[in-house]
């Protein structure tokens, strides 16, 4: 593996206290890397000669006329440069479709840019020629399908009679509204040319399908919205889901009618792969949040902190979740629970933002902008949180970190905690104190990792 295939991100740590600021730059870095997604590619699929094998199955590739790589996401640029350097010149060629700054130089597959979260015209076009390409294949070539968090967003060609600006409407809805990725991606299904298994039926090539899971669970008709996997969901899914957040009256008519339309098809059962079509469609999970976690925690023991990875994902609002991570670290350092200091707890998770203000920030900052204050008056502790993808929000930060004094030095700046949190403005209140985590595009994304770190 080349030197520019293992390139780091820089993180910094906006931090006064430059132990602080070390330490926590050296987890997030561990974490980063537990999820590098040209390492995964090396360390998941082996070439000998023109035998590829993958996890307990392997490809005669002198079966296959052709082999063509697709792919839509945040990491997929580096794991197409990794699959092509792997392949070599078997490797026909190919396109996957990444967000703006997300670039990583390949020669034999093109990058093709659009807009993330809120889909473009870019991206339209993008995935029509994505579609156009897979259809051209034959039975005997090898589709190879690269998909990663953001892959919901650019896979974006509309069903038939809908328009970009139905779907661009209906996102933005449903991102301000609080709903799960889950929920967000089961309605992005219903209305797309691409989504719930459309890019498998689009094609007879053998598809082996690589996923850097961004979700929980690694559900794999949630990840993409699963262009690969057979929907097991229905329109009648999707039309409870905008009614839940109050937002079907809200939708275009156009995509109303759409989903009421496909309720009569919805009534019956889905199509079932046949067997052959099982054995020709795989799926990889290359790597996931667990993966990203256990890597901080073999860093947190090596700089000698005895680490803890929560049992379960940090999932709901992030103002809530934020104030129960603040009991957590005061538990950890007057009580020693559940373990005693030096210590690390670690947790994953994508905490949900309900928008109802005009503040700037995002779930991460805003779930530990939430922590601060459970931590006043607290030394020698801290909460962390970031997303992998190194993008938190609509900002340029990945992150926050706050500590015992994060309450005082706002007041000193004459800002309030309670209304930032309030506005949902949390990227106001470490750009003034300087508590931002900053990354830059990461290459990878497997949800957020929060961190408690209690030094004695």
């Amino acid at each position: 593996m080349s030197e520019s295939h293992l390139k780091k991100p820089r993180v910094i740590v906006q931090h006064a206290n430059p132990h602080t600021k070390r330490m926590l730059e050296s987890l997030i870095d561990a974490g980063l890397e537990a999820c590098n997604p040209a390492l995964a590619i090396a360390n998941t699929l082996h070439l000998t000669r023109n035998r590829l094998q993958v996890h307990d199955f392997h490809y005669d590739l002198t079966h296959h006329s052709r082999i063509v790589c697709v792919g839509a996401g945040k990491a997929s640029a580096p794991m197409a440069m990794a699959l092509e350097q792997m392949l070599g010149d078997r490797l026909e060629g190919g396109m996957v479709i990444i967000p703006d700054g997300h670039d990583t130089p390949c020669h034999r597959i093109r990058m093709c840019h659009a807009a993330h979260p809120i889909p473009d015209r870019r991206g339209v076009k993008a995935t029509k020629q994505l579609l156009a390409l897979t259809q051209s294949l034959a039975q005997d070539d090898l589709l190879i399908v690269l998909l990663s968090g953001g892959a919901s967003s650019l896979l974006c060609a509309p069903s038939i009679g809908l328009t970009l600006a139905a779907k661009r409407r209906t996102t933005e809805l449903l991102l301000q509204s609080g709903a799960t990725i889950h929920e967000i991606n089961v309605v992005r299904k219903h209305i797309s040319a691409i989504k719930g298994g459309q890019l498998a039926q689009s094609t007879p090539a053998t598809i082996l399908t690589l996923i850097m899971s961004d979700v929980l669970g690694d559900d794999l008709s949630t990840i993409g919205s699963g262009p690969t996997v057979t929907d097991p969901s229905t329109f009648q899914d999707a039309i409870d889901i905008l009614q839940q957040y109050s937002i079907w009256r809200k939708v275009p008519e156009a995509l109303q009618r759409h989903l009421q339309q496909g309720l009569t098809k919805s009534l019956r059962a889905p199509k079932k792969p046949t067997r052959r079509q099982s054995l020709r469609n795989r799926h990889i999970v290359l790597a996931n949040n667990r993966q990203a976690l256990e890597g901080v925690a073999k860093t947190a023991k090596r700089l000698g902190l005895k680490p803890f990875i929560l049992p379960y994902p940090l999932q709901g609002e992030a103002k809530e979740i934020g104030s129960i991570l603040g009991g957590f670290a005061r538990d950890l350092v007057e009580f020693g629970n559940p373990v005693h200091p030096p210590a690390c707890l670690i947790a994953g998770g994508e905490p949900t933002v309900t928008v109802n203000g005009k503040g700037r920030g995002g779930r991460a900052q805003e779930c530990v902008l939430a922590a601060a204050g459970e931590l006043a008056g607290l030394t020698n502790v801290f909460v962390a949180g970031f997303g992998t993808d190194g993008t938190d929000g609509p900002t340029d930060a990945a992150g926050a970190v706050v500590d015992g004094k994060t309450v005082q030095r706002a007041k000193k700046k004459g800002l309030s905690i309670e209304q930032a949190l309030h506005e949902h403005d949390s990227y106001t209140i470490f750009q003034q104190i300087r508590g931002h985590i900053m990354t830059g595009p990461t290459g990878t994304n497997v949800n957020d990792i929060y961190l408690i770190v209690a030094i004695s």
